[in-house]
């Protein structure tokens, strides 16, 4: 059935008719295609620039072609088709361009509570019991949370702006890691909250120091983790968006597009006017500057305090499009505001510094050209050596050796903490080094540990875990 007949099953006209055609109408499905294109009026406003379908168009398309293929079977009648809500539904993973659009509430579950595990198979660690984490509902914030409660008997707060279920959609990966982290550690009987708020407005940092005076009094230790795409001034109103490109001219260098274990080269054009500027507004330490100097002045800054915000250098390989490029600048920006504040808490026996991370799958390394390739030959070359972390691993480590070790903070002579230490090691990085001209689309799977990048990808959205039915129903609330 051809877009001409399909108009005249439903009432929708363009722009917000979402069927071509129907390919199979029967008693147990409806097939139909919607092909989009550049020019659909939301592309504009949505992500722009990364052409990806709102999840409530994708919802829509399939309530006009259900209509259309009841329509068409006659037992409508003269009766129009209304979709009016949708109790349960089925999730699986849906990639478009290397992200993710949706998640799977138990497989997030099964991840937190693998890292729980993980942390208590540990020795416990000696440090102060109230910490604040900006940005904890994903990655190296979620595991510095887990870390510290599970593992240090911390209460923690957090803030994060994570996006929340509908009964037709299912939240952002945060937002199920925010509500099972505070159940699992109530049971445990520790302190947990989460505030669901923008960390870049002034109104967000007086509701904190509001929280903060009734929970703790004061926090002992505030986490900066905060990985974001846009930032508004909460002065001017300016609104900056971070870009990742490389600074001064093209960079093409090997790449793998990981889901479908393919080898080519891609190619970044560098970054134009002020994108490299606005990358450091965003990405930069002008929001954790504003963060620490507001605790202090509301007297909710503990004693000897400390501070970390976290970073990433990394090989020579990588730097075009990192360390050298507009978020390395960022990067720069926020090690030149640990010193600053470092010298802002002295006075008060308090410190500040970046931790140096090790590369890990998130979802920003893996839509970054070349970076998934490296991090597949880092996996599989530190798997061999059985030096191996992920967030979780590292986040103790911090905790426990690093930050709060009996020799105190351990910092490298330009005063950063290093948790990418085992990662830069020379015998590491000399036979990344060896394997790297010689991987193709081939020999992929055999030289590097593609396979658990696409593992980690997929776990951070709740998928491709064992035991878990992804075809049963699934309660989007959690």
């Amino acid at each position: 059935m051809e877009f001409k007949d399909v108009k005249e099953l439903l009432p929708h006209r363009e722009p917000f008719l979402f069927v071509d055609k129907l390919v199979e109408v029967s008693d147990k499905k409806i097939v139909g295609i919607r092909k989009y294109t550049d020019s659909d009026f939301f592309f504009q406003g949505h992500f722009p620039g990364y052409p990806v379908v709102p999840g409530v168009i994708l919802v829509e398309s399939m309530a006009q072609c259900g209509g259309a293929g009841v329509a068409q079977s006659g037992i409508l009648g003269d009766k129009l088709f209304f979709l009016a809500t949708v109790d349960k539904a089925k999730f699986q993973p849906k990639i478009i361009g290397g992200v993710c659009l949706t998640a799977h509430p138990g497989g997030l579950k099964k991840s937190l509570d693998k890292q729980i595990a993980y942390v208590k198979s540990q020795p416990p660690i000696d440090m102060p019991k109230r910490v604040l984490v900006l940005g904890g509902s994903n990655g190296y914030g979620l595991a510095t949370r887990i870390a510290a409660a599970f593992g240090g008997g911390a209460g923690t707060l957090n803030v994060s702006l994570e996006r929340a279920p509908t009964e037709r959609k299912p939240a952002s990966p945060g937002w199920y890691n925010n509500k099972y982290f505070d159940e699992a550690a109530r049971k445990a009987g520790l302190t947990a909250e989460s505030i669901n708020a923008d960390v870049f407005s002034h109104e967000t940092r007086k509701e904190v120091i509001g929280k903060i005076k009734e929970l703790f009094g004061a926090v002992d230790l505030v986490v900066y983790s905060i990985a974001s795409p846009v930032r508004t001034d909460p002065d001017t109103g300016e609104q900056y968006r971070s870009v990742l490109k490389p600074l001064g001219k093209t960079y093409t260098a090997k790449s793998v597009d990981f889901l479908k274990g393919t080898v080519d080269t891609a190619s970044v054009k560098p970054a134009e006017g002020e994108e490299e500027a606005t990358t450091v507004k965003v990405m930069g330490g002008a929001d954790w500057m504003l963060w620490v100097k507001a605790l202090k002045e509301a007297g909710v800054l503990a004693p000897a305090a400390k501070t970390v915000a976290y970073s990433y250098i990394g090989p020579e390989i990588t730097f075009a499009v990192y360390r050298d490029g507009t978020i390395g600048s960022a990067k720069k920006h926020l090690e030149k505001t640990a010193v600053e504040l470092n010298q802002f808490l002295s006075a008060d026996g308090g410190e500040a510094f970046v931790s140096v991370n090790k590369a890990v799958v998130t979802r920003a390394s893996s839509v970054i050209p070349v970076v998934p390739l490296y991090i597949s030959l880092l996996y599989m070359v530190m798997k061999e050596k059985g030096i191996h972390e992920g967030c979780i691993e590292q986040m103790q480590r911090m905790l426990s050796q690093k930050i709060y070790g009996s020799g105190g903070t351990v910092r490298d002579a330009e005063g950063l903490v290093r948790l990418d230490d085992w990662e830069m090691r020379e015998d590491v990085q000399s036979e990344v080094s060896a394997r790297w001209d010689s991987v193709t689309t081939e020999n992929l799977e055999q030289k590097t540990d593609i396979a658990g990048f696409r593992q980690d990808f997929m776990r951070m959205h709740g998928f491709d875990w064992d035991g878990i039915d992804y075809n049963a129903e699934v309660d989007t609330l959690g």
